[in-house]
C-alpha cells in the first residue's frame, strides 16, 4: 500500500532542500543538502505500492541511496577539500532572487500538475510530478547561475534527483535494469566531473567557470 503521509514528508523535505541549496553560499552545506535529497528521494519506491515486486523496489532504494546519498556527497566533499574553496561568492543571480525563482518554479509546477493529465500515476502521488519538475528546474537554475564548477556538478545531481522523482511516480513499469543503468550513468558523470573540477583547481588555482570562459580568447 501507499504511505501518503510519508510520501508527503519526503516531498516537503525535497522542496526544503531545494530552497536551502539556492539560499546558501556555503558549498559544504549544499553538498549535505543534495545528499539528504538523494536519500529521501531514494526511499520513494518502497513508499509506493510496489508489493507486486518488493525485491525490485528495495534494490532501487539501496542503489539510489548508496550512490546519491553516500557516494556523491563523499566525492564532492573530497573535491571541495582538495580545491580549497568553501563558498559560492558572487553568483550570477543573487540568493534572494534565486529563492524567488524557486518559489515561482514550484507554483508553476503545481499549476501544471493540476492542468495536465498524467497517465500511470499511482494513487496518492499527485504532488510527486510537480515536486520532481520543480527539482529539475532548481537544478538547472543552480547550473546556470553559479560560478563555481563544483556548484554546477551539484546542480547536475539535483536535476537527476528531479528526474528520478518524476520517473518513480509516473513510470513504475520501467525495467529495473534500465533504472539502475540511469543511476550508474549519473554516478559515472559525477565521478568524471569531480575529477575534472579537481584537475582544474590544481592547474588554474580556481574553479570559477566565468574566468575559464574568459581564457578562451
Amino acid at each position: 500500500m501507499n504511505h501518503p503521509s510519508l510520501i508527503e514528508a519526503v516531498l516537503v523535505t525535497v522542496v526544503l532542500t531545494n530552497l536551502q541549496l539556492l539560499g546558501s553560499s556555503r558549498l559544504k552545506i549544499c553538498i549535505h543538502m543534495v545528499g539528504l535529497q538523494g536519500i529521501v528521494a531514494g526511499l520513494l519506491p518502497v513508499l509506493l505500492d510496489h508489493e507486486a515486486n518488493p525485491l525490485r523496489a528495495w534494490l532501487l532504494v539501496v542503489g539510489s541511496v548508496a550512490i546519491k546519498g553516500i557516494v556523491f556527497p563523499k566525492l564532492l566533499l573530497r573535491v571541495l577539500r582538495d580545491a580549497g574553496v568553501c563558498r559560492e561568492v558572487e553568483p550570477f543571480v543573487g540568493y534572494i532572487l534565486s529563492l524567488l525563482a524557486a518559489v515561482s518554479a514550484l507554483m508553476f509546477s503545481l499549476w501544471m500538475g493540476s492542468t495536465l493529465v498524467l497517465p500511470q500515476a499511482p494513487v496518492g502521488t499527485t504532488l510527486m510530478a510537480p515536486v520532481g519538475f520543480t527539482t529539475i528546474l532548481v537544478g538547472l537554475l543552480v547550473i546556470i547561475t553559479r560560478r563555481k564548477a563544483i556548484s554546477q556538478v551539484i546542480g547536475y545531481v539535483v536535476v537527476e534527483n528531479g528526474i528520478y522523482i518524476f520517473g518513480v511516480a509516473l513510470v513504475g513499469g520501467v525495467p529495473m535494469l534500465v533504472e539502475l543503468g540511469v543511476l550508474m550513468d549519473a554516478f559515472v558523470a559525477v565521478f568524471l566531473m569531480g575529477i575534472a573540477v579537481y584537475k582544474i583547481s590544481r592547474e588554474f588555482d580556481h574553479i570559477d567557470v566565468d574566468r575559464l570562459n574568459r581564457m578562451q580568447g
